[in-house]
Order: C-alpha cells, then structure tokens, then sequence
C-alpha cells in the first residue's frame, strides 16, 4: 500500500527529476504526457502555463484521493489497477 505522505514524498522527487531546466516548474513538454490537456488546465490556477511544485503536489493528491474510494488512508495494488490508481501511477513514475 501507498499512503498520501509516500505518494507527496515520490511526488517531490519525480518533480525535481522532471524539471531539467530547474526552473521550479513543470511545462507540458516536461510533463511528458503524464497529464492530459484538461487536468493540467485545472492544476494550474495561476494560468501561467506551468505547474511548480505545491500546483503538482495538489494534483497528486487529487489523484490519489480519487484512486482511494474506500477512504482508508491507502491506495492498495488493487486499487492501483483501477482507472484512477493508474492515473496517480503515471504522475509519480
């Protein structure tokens, strides 16, 4: 299982991996198609174009809060499989 904390911890480090021009940011290109065009459009709401890391930390939260609908705290290896889990799981590989 993947609690909220380990999810942000990978999150942070996935981000810094990210960022080669170490800006503090995330563009689309750096995303790498791991958000599509309306989730980023929606975890971006300075409208600059970029996602830094709090805006990415909060997307990550969203999808794991959407890929835990049991509400226990966990995302398990069954729940990683679902649509959602899968979602949160391109965001921290």
């Amino acid at each position: 299982t993947v609690d909220l904390a380990e999810a942000k911890s990978a999150a942070a480090k996935v981000f810094d991996k990210l960022d080669r021009d170490k800006d503090g940011t995330l563009d689309k290109r750096e995303l790498r198609g791991r958000v599509n065009a309306k989730d980023f459009t929606a975890a971006d709401p300075d409208k600059d174009g970029t996602l830094d890391k709090d805006e990415f930390a909060a997307l990550v939260e969203k999808r794991f809060t959407a890929a835990n609908p049991d509400n226990d705290g966990t995302v398990d290896a069954k729940e990683l499989k679902s649509s959602a889990g899968r979602s949160l799981g391109r965001l921290l590989k």
